[in-house]
């Protein structure tokens, strides 16, 4: 089963690049092309309806 998991270093929003340690409950979590990305809050506020789309962030 595949579970999500908290990852162990500081992460890095893919879109603005805002750090972070520990993850935030309130950043959004996006696996595009094998690869975990991770959103801040305000990136994720303002693209919502294409997260919500399932669209991958270089469609933003």
């Amino acid at each position: 089963m595949n579970e999500a998991r908290a990852p162990e270093e500081p992460v890095s929003c893919a879109r603005c690049g805002k750090t972070a340690d520990p993850l935030p409950m309130t950043w959004t979590c996006s696996v595009e092309n094998g690869r975990r990305e991770y959103f801040c809050e305000e990136c994720a506020r303002a693209n919502i309806r294409a997260i919500e789309g399932r669209l991958d962030s270089s469609w933003w």
